[in-house]
């Protein structure tokens, strides 16, 4: 890759790492505050696996949910400040290719994304015994569900002309499909209506089997929910390029 490239990945990065607080802390205290609330509530009351334990149980999915929702965040966030600042010109004047553009925002959004979720995981290992049966199941679902939404963020961001934008996709879009995957449950434990329901949002996929690279044990099949998330990835990384070559809200 060109020193262009290094260089748009270097900021990206140092972007967020200089506001750690507002951009790691605040994600890992809110997954925290999820974590003592549900678990405390309902710990001795629900299992949702033999042996597993529900705060066990609830960790792969508030992990899941924070990575998701930074990878987003990152990626979005920063092309709406760079628009409305003025300063994306100094991001599109130097020769980087579309492919560049497209790979330094997606893997600084993965890297925060990924710096959330550990965090959320190194905290979640003070209240239950976590395990890691699948560890690369746990990798393939972590890269290929924060790509989605590192896509969805960069098209967002693109898309938005003020804060007020990236806020009616938070709040219509990323927040629903997220809280409704099965974070906080399994489907299993929705009447026959709302599981068929669940099987329509992706990201339960994601969730699902992300949560099978833990614990071995899942709602639906792991290849299954692989084959569902890898299309999304490619879907969207093809139209994420294709609306950057266009100069879309970014050059006109």
């Amino acid at each position: 890759m060109s020193v262009g490239f290094r260089t748009l990945l270097y900021k990206e990065i140092l972007r967020f790492m200089k506001v750690l607080v507002q951009t790691v802390g605040a994600p890992v205290l809110t997954a925290l505050l999820y974590l003592l609330i549900f678990s405390h509530v309902l710990e001795e009351h629900v299992q949702v696996y033999p042996g597993v334990s529900y705060t066990a149980f609830l960790m792969p999915g508030l992990i899941m949910m924070s990575l998701l929702q930074n990878a987003f965040a990152n990626s979005s966030s920063s092309l709406i400040q760079s628009k409305i600042t003025g300063n994306i010109v100094f991001v599109l004047l130097p020769p980087i290719s579309y492919l560049e553009f497209f790979l330094a925002y997606l893997f600084a959004a993965l890297i925060r994304g990924f710096t959330v979720g550990l965090g959320v995981l190194l905290v979640g290992l003070f209240f239950a015994d976590i395990e890691m049966r699948h560890p690369l199941w746990i990798l393939a679902f972590a890269l290929a569900s924060g790509a989605v939404f590192a896509c969805i963020g960069i098209l967002a961001g693109i898309w938005a002309n003020q804060y007020d934008n990236l806020a009616a996709v938070q709040n219509f879009l990323i927040m629903p499909l997220t809280f409704l995957s099965g974070v906080f449950y399994s489907i299993h434990s929705l009447p026959t209506f709302w599981q068929g329901v669940s099987h329509i949002n992706p990201v339960f996929y994601m969730i699902d089997g992300f949560r099978y690279g833990f614990f071995g044990q899942g709602d639906v099949d792991p290849r299954l929910s692989l084959a569902v998330v890898t299309p999304f990835v490619v879907l969207l990384a093809v139209l994420t390029l294709r609306m950057l070559k266009s100069g879309y809200k970014l050059r006109h």
